[in-house]
């Protein structure tokens, strides 16, 4: 299967966390946490429609102003979770500067902000440059029964609130059924690709019974003799888990948040020599990000959020993982 959605780890294992998300064949990006935005263009920076933060500090929320410089003069709408009180914590940063002359700005640019709690509805609010950013309170929102607070085409976005002495937001990306067309099927009928099979796929992922009929370049056909040019996978899960201690309840938020995932970026700052200090600064170590990503059956492990403290004892820490893990990392 062609992955649909490409994950970037922005500043290495060592740096800032932040992952960046492009999806193929989308317009729009997904962006997890800003500490450190440097990696991205401007023309990267202007596709994110989905900035998700951890929590507010430093390191992960210090660049917000790299990512907002290019939208001002821009028509966007740029949709924001994070961990309560984030609406306050967004309006205060943008009050911090002056916006006398917003009334020449006639782009349209809006933040709709949704704030992650212990328990639904979780509260939503609006802020707008044309009102200088002041709140607007929107409808509460109540994430599905699977879970899916919100939904960027295809990808739905859940989330768990995780402790760190604050809280500390958990973050998944799961795709719809992924549908791929059977090229080898379509050369033995005869048909040609298309924006025909686009339709096809939709078909299917809207559950049309088999007597629909569709538009084929061989004419109109039933859906059920169709079918079988398509295959139906699992989509992709890419989950982002940083900053919480190590807890039984934090355990199994952040298992459940990222079972299955094909890619699982997880904080793992100190070596498990150091599970003191990482208690003390509600952290996890080694050897317990290796076993919530063994737990939740993760395919791939990207560690990240390194200490400094382990500089130059990078394959200590990597060898540490890997054993929790019960798997080889990929480089």
């Amino acid at each position: 299967m062609t992955p649909t959605l490409h994950p970037r780890l922005l500043n290495g294992r060592a740096g800032d966390p932040a992952v960046f998300v492009e999806a193929m064949h989308a317009a729009g990006a997904v962006l997890f946490d800003c500490g450190d935005l440097s990696a991205l263009s401007n023309g990267h920076l202007l596709r994110v429609q989905l900035l998700c933060v951890s929590h507010a500090h430093m390191d992960h929320w210090a660049d917000f102003d790299r990512l907002l410089r290019p939208l001002i003069g821009r028509e966007a709408v740029l949709r924001v979770v994070g961990p309560p009180g984030f609406a306050a914590l967004l309006h205060h940063r943008l009050a911090s500067y002056t916006w006398n002359l917003v009334d020449r700005i006639a782009a349209p640019l809006t933040f709709d902000v949704v704030e992650v709690t212990t328990t639904p509805p979780f509260p939503a609010a609006r802020l707008r440059l044309q009102s200088g950013f002041a709140r607007e309170d929107l409808a509460s929102v109540t994430p599905d029964a699977e879970g899916t607070l919100l939904r960027i085409g295809a990808v739905g976005l859940r989330a768990a609130l995780l402790d760190h002495r604050t809280p500390s937001v958990g973050y998944a990306l799961v795709e719809d059924l992924h549908l791929n067309v059977w090229r080898t099927r379509l050369a033995e009928r005869g048909l040609p690709t298309g924006m025909w099979l686009a339709a096809l796929k939709q078909a299917i992922a809207d559950g049309l019974p088999d007597d629909a009929v569709l538009a084929t370049p061989a004419g109109a056909q039933p859906l059920g003799a169709l079918r079988d040019l398509v295959v139906a996978t699992a989509g992709q899960r890419i989950a982002y888990l940083t900053d919480f201690g190590d807890t039984p309840e934090n355990r199994a938020a952040a298992v459940a948040l990222a079972q299955g995932a094909d890619t699982l970026f997880i904080e793992a700052p100190f070596l498990a020599a150091d599970a003191e200090v990482a208690a003390d600064r509600m952290h996890l170590t080694t050897r317990a990000a290796g076993e919530i990503a063994r737990a939740a059956g993760a395919r791939r492990l990207e560690p990240m959020h390194l200490s400094p403290r382990y500089t130059g004892r990078d394959a200590e820490w990597l060898a540490e993982i890997e054993v929790a893990f019960g798997a080889p990392l990929t480089p």
